[in-house]
């Protein structure tokens, strides 16, 4: 399935790993060993796209880095409103080192929104976030690459949002995403 916006022409490989429904996890998953590390979680101010998805300045976060098979593959973070960690999203808070896929994908009731695409700039406060954190994992910087390109979407479950957003590093999109 082809989505608006979707960046197929350079890279097909790249496309498919942006369009790609279902559990991510489950998709690293056929290439290895995948665990979850986190980098911070809790109530913090929301980035604008989030802020506009959410309908609200602040909210309760989660950033993760997925390791696969011990080398950074996808970092993602993860947002709903303060009253919805209280409510439908409060598992949330206890995943500790495990996939928010166990949530999303196992709940009864879940719906996602479609997924959009996204080219993160080289500049800006969401990549300076997301660099510093990559750039304090264990890898060296050249087996990793920091992400620029990434995929969001919104999951709804109970009437109140989740916004997620996953940026792949450049090896992973290498990968087949089976």
């Amino acid at each position: 399935m082809s989505y608006p916006g979707f960046p197929m022409a350079s890279d097909p490989r790249l496309g498919l790993w942006l369009q790609a429904e279902g559990s991510l996890t489950s998709r690293l998953r056929r290439h290895g060993r995948v665990e979850v590390q986190v980098q911070q979680q809790g109530a913090m101010a929301l980035w604008a796209p989030e802020q506009a998805d959410l309908q609200q300045l602040c909210g309760y976060v989660r950033e993760v880095v997925l390791l696969l098979d011990g080398r950074p593959a996808v970092w993602a973070r993860s947002a709903t409103t303060l009253q919805a960690i209280k409510g439908p999203w409060r598992a949330m808070k206890g995943l500790g080192t495990r996939p928010l896929a166990e949530l999303l994908f196992a709940a009864r009731h879940v719906e996602r929104e479609p997924l959009q695409a996204l080219h993160l700039p080289k500049t800006g406060a969401m990549q300076r976030h997301l660099g510093q954190q990559w750039l304090q994992l264990p890898q060296p910087r050249a087996q990793t690459g920091i992400p620029h390109w990434a995929r969001s979407s919104v999951f709804w479950h109970n009437g109140h949002p989740l916004r997620v957003m996953e940026a792949f590093s450049p090896w992973v999109l290498r990968l087949k995403p089976a």
